[in-house]
């Protein structure tokens, strides 16, 4: 996007022949462009389900970054790599990645960014307490925690939607479904202003998922009819993927076999569509 700023501002001086125009500086952004670039694109990567390129792209922006020595990019970076490292289960490492990135960002005058940090650490402690890999979390203490956290970066959209996101699943995991609900609309609302199509889809994936687990059932498939609505738009087969595997969880829970079987076989036909083979070996296992 700056990219692009830059080269419409430089086309309007040559057009026009603005006297007016400031002097240049000397300043030179091409590495950090580039890294803004490649940052977009490894979450995008990841997004789909491809973690592997994700990293790989990832790593080419961390390296920029360095290079560049700059600390705005440093902190993203390592962001970035936290919740790609996290993604594909190492999270070990990827808490650890998030640490120095909250530090780093507290360190060289980046306090929006470490909040951020925080705030990513606090989800991969909230999901790994729901899918049971830690019992040494308390929910209440990481809702708490997150408070000062979300004041940090309300002023940016789409950090705060990352934040609402967050919050939900905090409450989620609490059992105060409504205001669960309310929070992660408040993202979607963010989301679909910005015209985030992937993103929004996501928001009524998780919608899904809070319904399911206070067990409304109907209204859960709603919300996956909602996001794979979205997700056609983007044309994103990870997503369309995996709320057809949830449509088949949600029906199973609600006795409604077929219907589960339905779904889980478009679910795993899509993962091959979209090269994930793996994925739908996993679920076809269990038809």
């Amino acid at each position: 996007m700056w990219f692009i700023i830059f080269l419409f501002s430089l086309f309007s001086f040559l057009l026009f022949g603005c006297s007016s125009a400031p002097q240049p500086t000397g300043e030179i952004f091409a590495d950090r462009n580039l890294a803004l670039a490649q940052i977009d694109l490894a979450n995008k990567a990841a997004s789909r389900g491809r973690y592997d390129e994700a990293m790989d792209i990832m790593k080419e922006a961390r390296r920029l970054a360095v290079s560049a020595d700059d600390p705005y990019l440093r902190v993203r970076t390592s962001i970035g790599l936290g919740d790609i490292l996290f993604s594909m289960g190492d999270h070990d490492n990827a808490l650890e990645e998030l640490d120095k990135a909250s530090k780093e960002g507290d360190s060289s005058g980046q306090p929006v960014l470490a909040s951020l940090a925080r705030i990513y650490t606090i989800r991969a402690k909230l999901v790994m307490l729901a899918n049971g890999v830690r019992t040494d979390i308390d929910a209440e203490e990481l809702r708490t925690q997150l408070d000062p956290e979300m004041a940090a970066v309300k002023d940016d959209e789409i950090n705060n939607a990352i934040s609402c996101i967050t919050l939900g699943l905090a409450e989620k995991q609490l059992g105060h479904w409504a205001e669960a609900e309310n929070a992660v609309r408040q993202a979607l609302a963010i989301h679909v202003k910005n015209f985030r199509l992937e993103d929004a889809a996501y928001d009524w994936f998780l919608i899904a998922s809070i319904r399911s687990v206070a067990g409304n059932y109907d209204d859960a498939l709603e919300a996956l009819r909602e996001a794979i609505s979205l997700d056609r738009r983007a044309e994103n087969g990870f997503g369309l993927a995996s709320s057809w595997e949830a449509m088949g969880d949600v029906n199973q829970k609600a006795g409604r076999i077929q219907d589960a079987q339905d779904a889980w076989r478009r679910a795993a036909e899509i993962y091959r569509a979209i090269g994930l083979p793996g994925y739908a070996e996993r679920i076809e296992s269990q038809l």
